[in-house]
């Protein structure tokens, strides 16, 4: 057998070595990419930075826990064609989670959220309270006055009371609490703008301001089976000859911190700017922060003349036309004929 033909079959033989290893290599690779990652605990989180090299990528998720090597993860993710388009954020993966999931995950950005909620009716102060103890925020507005939080939202000199919409919000772990009140912010707006460009004609409301102002009362008088159109519509007809509004919740706002849970006579004669029982109209700010329905109630209130109203005791109230009526009423549910309050 000549030399060269020996030269060829070691040739051809080498060749085919490394296709077979080749071959080994890419059976090896797809049964990795197919078999869920060993995890160090039931869920591994990271957090990815902005600008993150692949490579760095790779190390952040072994060092959280995933239990492999890092150069073979990041070589997935060279290889892949896709090491580019993994995006910033928070991810968590679970027992099961194969490499190819993990790094799906990551270019579609699918993050793993928080979430806060505020409630229909907390003031302010209840707000920050909940903002404090939200897990995994930037506290940035922590030390900050009501004011100072305005400012830093961009509304120097507005009242920061009921001046969020109460919603749950998602967010990304890390971010500032100013951005989620910038979008609790955001949405008051919407929905105050979208209630009032639907208003009924003839309110005695001149302003976006006032629906607002009168919406948060509502908002706190209106009882679990009421009908807020209903009692924004003795407020309203209240406004419109002038009757002073005559609300507790005002009242009990104005006191603030010295507010012991028992309203008494002497509170309701007491004048401030608060006490809608010694002064008419509308209180200077909201007390609250109001619902949708209560912005819908105040901008389309229910047709009716009903000036009074008392609760029943079970979720509902009464409804009157007259003072004589309305102190039937109040004998009839609360067996206090003398108390001159809705």
């Amino acid at each position: 057998m000549s030399t060269g033909l020996k030269g060829s079959r070691a040739l051809a033989t080498a060749l085919l070595m490394l296709v077979l290893a080749g071959l080994v290599c890419a059976a090896a690779a797809w049964v990795w990419l197919s078999r869920p990652l060993a995890l160090s605990a039931p869920t591994v989180e990271v957090t990815i930075e902005a600008g993150a090299a692949p490579r760095a990528v790779a190390q952040t998720w072994v060092d959280a826990g995933v239990q492999t090597s890092p150069a073979l993860l990041y070589q997935w993710f060279k290889w892949s064609g896709q090491a580019r388009r993994i995006r910033a954020g928070s991810y968590q993966i679970e027992a099961g989670t194969t490499p190819r999931e993990l790094l799906d995950k990551m270019v579609r950005g699918d993050e793993v959220l928080e979430k806060l909620r505020l409630g229909e009716g907390w003031t302010v102060a209840q707000l920050r309270a909940a903002l404090a103890q939200a897990p995994k925020l930037e506290h940035r507005s922590a030390a900050m006055s009501d004011a100072e939080l305005m400012t830093a939202l961009g509304e120097t000199d507005l009242p920061s009371e009921g001046r969020f919409f109460p919603d749950t919000y998602v967010y990304s772990p890390g971010v500032s609490d100013l951005t989620v009140l910038r979008s609790a912010r955001a949405a008051l707006e919407r929905q105050l703008e979208l209630a009032w460009n639907q208003r009924a004609g003839n309110l005695p409301l001149k302003t976006k301001g006032q629906a607002l102002i009168l919406a948060s009362i509502v908002e706190k008088e209106t009882g679990p089976k009421d009908d807020p159109a209903m009692i924004a519509a003795v407020f309203i007809n209240r406004l419109r000859i002038g009757m002073p509004l005559q609300t507790d919740p005002t009242v009990i706002y104005g006191l603030g911190n010295t507010f012991d849970g028992n309203l008494r006579k002497r509170d309701l004669l007491a004048d401030g700017p608060f006490n809608t029982y010694t002064r008419a109209g509308l209180p200077p700010t909201p007390i609250a922060l109001p619902s949708l329905a209560s912005l819908r109630a105040v901008t389309q209130p229910a047709e009716t003349q009903a000036l009074y109203f008392v609760s029943r005791g079970d979720g509902s109230s009464a409804f009157s036309n007259t003072l004589a009526e309305h102190n039937r009423a109040v004998n009839q549910f609360q067996r206090n004929p003398r108390d001159p309050r809705p």
